[in-house]
Order: C-alpha cells, then sequence, then structure tokens
C-alpha cells in the first residue's frame, strides 16, 4: 500500500485598513480574544516579524466556531458534529486515507476476486496466499522486502491518528494506548478466542461448499526469519486495520453524523470487502467480526483490545499453518 514549491513571498501591505478589522496590533491593555487583527499583524509586542499573526477575521486566542459546531475543551477527545463546510472537509479526508489504504485493498479484492471467478478452475481450488515470498533465492533479500511491506503497512494507520490528534482527538480517546496493558490484553484474548473457533469453522465449511478459495497463510521459505516475520506481519495487519477501520473510521462518521449503527456497519462491510479475494466466506465472517468489534468499540473506545485480538488471531493462523501445513488432514 502508498512529496512543494518555495513559498510565495507575502504581499505587499495595504496602507490603508480593510473595512471591517482594526488595523492596530493587540495590545498588553487589550484582553485575549476580544479584538480582531488586522491581516499579517503581530500579536502583542515583542512577536517576531511573521510569527504568531493571525488571519483575516480570527479570533485572537480562541479560533473561529462555525455556527452549529460543537466546542469541547483542548485534547478531550471528545466526538461531536461537525459544522457543514467542516462535514464537506472530513468527507474528503475519510475517502483520499481509505483511498491509500483499506479502500484500495477492498476494490483490489473484489477485482481479484472477479478473476477467479472467471478463472477455468473451481473458486476453491484457487489460492490466496497471505505472505509470500518476493526474492526466495536471496534470503537476506527478501527479509529486507518483508521488513520494508511491514513497516509501510503502518504508515496509514499513523497518518489516520495523526489527522484525529491534529483536530483534538488524541490517540487515548480511541483507546490506542498503553494504559491499560493487563485489561486490553485479558479482553483481547476472550475476543479472539470467540472469534478465532468459528472463523475456522466457517472457511472449512466454506471451502467444502465451494465458496472460498484455498487459503495460504504462509509460503516463506524455511528460514530463521520465517516465523519473526510472520508475527511482525500479524502485528502490522492488527494496526493497520484495527486503527482505520474501527478508531478512525467509526469516529469519523460519527463526526459526520451517521448514526453508531450505520458507522459500525459500513466499516463491518468494508472490512468484509477487502477480503473478497479470500473468497464469499471470508466476506462473511470478517463482516460479522467487523459488527463484533464495532461494538466493543462503541461500549468502552478503545482499539487496543481489537489490536490484540486480531494479533493473536493472525498469529495463530500463519504460525499455525506453517507448523501443521500437510500434518493434519481436515486443514486445506
Amino acid at each position: 500500500m502508498t512529496r512543494t514549491d518555495p513559498p510565495a513571498p507575502p504581499p505587499p501591505r495595504d496602507p490603508e485598513p480593510t473595512r471591517g478589522l482594526q488595523a492596530e496590533p493587540v495590545g498588553l491593555a487589550d484582553p485575549a480574544g476580544a479584538g480582531t487583527v488586522g491581516l499579517g499583524e503581530g500579536v502583542g509586542p515583542g512577536d517576531p516579524a511573521g510569527a504568531g499573526t493571525v488571519g483575516l477575521g480570527e479570533r485572537v486566542g480562541t479560533g473561529t466556531v462555525e455556527p452549529g459546531e460543537r466546542v469541547e475543551p483542548a485534547g478531550t477527545g471528545t466526538v461531536g458534529p461537525a459544522a457543514p463546510l467542516r462535514r464537506q472537509v472530513l468527507r474528503s479526508e475519510v475517502l483520499l486515507v481509505l483511498g491509500v489504504s483499506i479502500g484500495a485493498s477492498a476494490l483490489y479484492a473484489a477485482l481479484s476476486l472477479l478473476r477467479r471467478l472467471l478463472a477455468p478452475v473451481p473458486l476453491s481450488q484457487t489460492e490466496a496466499t497471505l505472505n509470500g515470498s518476493y526474492v526466495p533465492d536471496l534470503p537476506w533479500l527478501d527479509l529486507a522486502f518483508q521488513l520494508a511491506g511491514i513497516g509501510l503497512g503502518v504508515v496509514p494507520a499513523l497518518l489516520a491518528v495523526h489527522l484525529l490528534t491534529r483536530d483534538g482527538i488524541p490517540a487515548r480517546a480511541i483507546g490506542v494506548d498503553a494504559g491499560r496493558p493487563w485489561a486490553d490484553l485479558a479482553f483481547g484474548a476472550a475476543l479472539a478466542t470467540v472469534v478465532g473457533v468459528p472463523g475456522l469453522v466457517l472457511y472449512v465449511l466454506a471451502y467444502r461448499l465451494g465458496i472460498s478459495a484455498t487459503i495460504v497463510p504462509s509460503a516463506l521459505p524455511d528460514v530463521w526469519w520465517r516465523v519473526p516475520v510472520l508475527v511482525l506481519s500479524a502485528g502490522m495487519n492488527a494496526t493497520l486495520e484495527e486503527v482505520v477501520v474501527v478508531g478512525y473510521l467509526i469516529t469519523r462518521l460519527q463526526q459526520l453524523s451517521w448514526s453508531p449503527r450505520r458507522a459500525v456497519g459500513a466499516a463491518a462491510l468494508l472490512r468484509g470487502a477487502y477480503h473478497l479475494y479470500q473468497g464469499f466466506g471470508a466476506f462473511a465472517g470478517n463482516a460479522v467480526m467487523g459488527v463484533l468489534f464495532g461494538w466493543f468499540f462503541l461500549r468502552t473506545r478503545r482499539v487496543m483490545p481489537l489490536i490484540v485480538a486480531h494479533t493473536m488471531l493472525d498469529v495463530v493462523a500463519f504460525v499455525g499453518y506453517t507448523a501443521l501445513s500437510g500434518r493434519v488432514s481436515w486443514l486445506p
């Protein structure tokens, strides 16, 4: 999955004050936020040239607030409905974030499924490899490719957290922090158990019904770094998906005045969509998992247990497949 010209010189200052603005800089006697400041004026005495300037018509100390916008204390992370103009910005932001991450994966997954359905062999006889090798004959270069993919894979999640934080919703407001490690671990293990066993049964059933591809969790060569890379890959998948699809997307949809049910439903359908390359069983199973994870997030506002659960599920799938493949008859 996923660079500026030098800034133009500032325009010459108009000798006449703009109508409706006070052209004088705010002095010591002027209470913070009591008056407006002229275009490019410094705030207060001793302000360095060009530093701390306030835009046209901007209120000093408070910032302009759109009509109807809910204002929360800085850093509280409380989600409220956005003003109409702000909604347009948020819609564009959501589409762009999804477009460079999970949304792009969903599009390619749908096209991949279509290609499988048009192939001359049944869907169950096609393979969906989750962790493949880039350069099997050069293990050191293959490892470099694997680590680069894992590192770049978490960038969209970091971007999502950055955008929320910039808007006054810090990472801790969506539960991406280490403040409750034992509780997060316990809830994560419980969620992994609830999802993992039915998920395995669903996959085997879908495969036997011919509506799932043969999933190959790992096709890495038998080298010393195979298991560590699979564990790191599991953590990357979990961080990317749970931060973007649950913590970021549901929060943004709520700011866009979506009901909790609609927000969770949309996130769950998206989760299913980017697993379509594995077949219809994976779509259904991951959509149900998305509903459960979305509901949990709405109740707790914590993403860390979801990351723990998802990591556990993928580690068991990736490493377990490596250990059991060819040794048990029930595993496709």
